[in-house]
């Protein structure tokens, strides 16, 4: 529903490059190790607690900590769908901005999150539905959210080649990070090697054909 998607990409697009000069592959064996201790400054249960209040000085290495290290996480289910999914559809397809809808779409929305809490679109609808009711204050901690998951993701690589892959552990990030950076999908996807995922563009000014996402960790997660 085109009406509720935010134009915000490009201002997240510039701030995270801004931050990611140089492009860096998570180490899952690390990140695995750190998130686990309770010790560590990226424990994974402090640096979720610092994403719910929105803590915006949260350095890239914390968001990166943060985003890749929920894969380790019991609750992790990278191909689960939320029981909510069809009620938040329905309200979105209604296309109605009153005050009891918006309310709803934050309630359902909500519900969603908890089985995957780091998906954008969702927090698209969040902070359209909070300005609407004129919560400008929630819409900002949607935002800032937003973009510590897309600081972490585009942190990895530009996308352009297999070597410089976009490292996500969702694919519902993938199609998010397309529209954040401002290009439309082209209508192929393909898996290569069992490690990459390729989704074409529609055409485009760059002249990008497609980009790469490394999805090793969706695979890893059904290992024993």
């Amino acid at each position: 529903m085109k009406k509720y998607i935010l134009l915000f990409a490009l201002l997240f697009s510039i701030t995270a490059f801004s931050q990611t000069e140089d492009f860096s592959k998570p180490d899952y064996r690390q990140i695995e190790k750190n998130v686990a201790n309770k010790k560590s400054p990226y424990y994974f249960e402090s640096l979720f607690d610092r994403y719910n209040r929105a803590d915006s000085t949260m350095t890239i290495e914390e968001k990166r900590h943060l985003y890749y290290g929920y894969s380790f996480q019991p609750s992790y289910s990278p191909y689960s769908i939320s029981d909510s999914q069809d009620e938040l559809y329905e309200i979105l397809r209604s296309e109605k901005t009153d005050t009891k809808t918006m309310e709803k779409l934050i309630k359902v929305s909500e519900k969603v999150l908890k089985d995957f809490p780091f998906n954008i679109r969702i927090k698209e609808y969040r902070m359209y539905a909070f300005k609407q009711l004129e919560k400008f204050k929630e819409a900002k901690v949607e935002e800032t959210q937003a973009g510590i998951i897309i600081d972490a993701i585009l942190s990895t690589g530009d996308g352009i080649t297999k070597e410089n892959s976009f490292y996500v552990i969702s694919t519902g990030n993938e199609y998010e990070i397309l529209d954040i950076l401002g290009f439309r999908f082209g209508g192929e996807q393909q898996l290569i090697e069992q490690k990459y995922d390729y989704l074409t563009l529609a055409e485009n000014s760059y002249n990008i054909n497609g980009f790469y996402f490394d999805v090793t960790r969706l695979f890893e997660s059904f290992k024993p």
